[in-house]
């Protein structure tokens, strides 16, 4: 993986996490004072924007190290970190399919399944990130 390909994904993975978890509190976890409000804190659609803007530059990281590190680790049967790198591709797809879904469904019944389903998986992503940087940290990886 080059030095671009490794920005790219941490820049663009901290961002869809920064506004994916600034979004979960605004429209989940903050109270608004006004009974008629929309929205629970003013920067939940801030947040809700800025996750949909950052999100398919996210992807497009993925994109890049699938070609260069992923195949090619899953095609060498490379074992060093591959619990935590399995747990990355096995959700991103739900994860990715979750996301889009929530922009595009408008039947109420449907939208908390699907929120709930795309933060799950969006956390298990990200623990399996951190875990898979922390297991190369500690000397568990092959060489790149």
């Amino acid at each position: 993986m080059t030095g671009f390909e490794r920005r790219s994904l941490w820049i663009s993975t901290l961002a869809v996490v920064i506004t994916g978890l600034g979004f979960t509190w605004a429209k989940y976890f903050a109270a608004s004072d006004d009974p008629w409000s929309v929205v629970n804190h003013p920067l939940e659609p801030w947040f809700l924007k800025a996750h949909v803007l950052v999100a398919p530059l996210f992807l497009f990281a993925v994109g890049l190290v699938t070609t260069r590190h992923i195949v090619p680790h899953l095609r060498n049967g490379v074992a060093a970190s591959r619990r935590t790198g399995l747990i990355m591709v096995w959700t991103i797809l739900p994860m990715v399919a979750t996301g889009y879904l929530l922009q595009v469904i408008s039947v109420p019944e449907w939208l908390r399944p699907l929120a709930i389903a795309h933060i799950a998986t969006g956390l298990i992503f990200l623990a399996g990130f951190l875990l898979h940087r922390v297991r190369k940290t500690n000397g568990h990886s092959s060489v790149e």
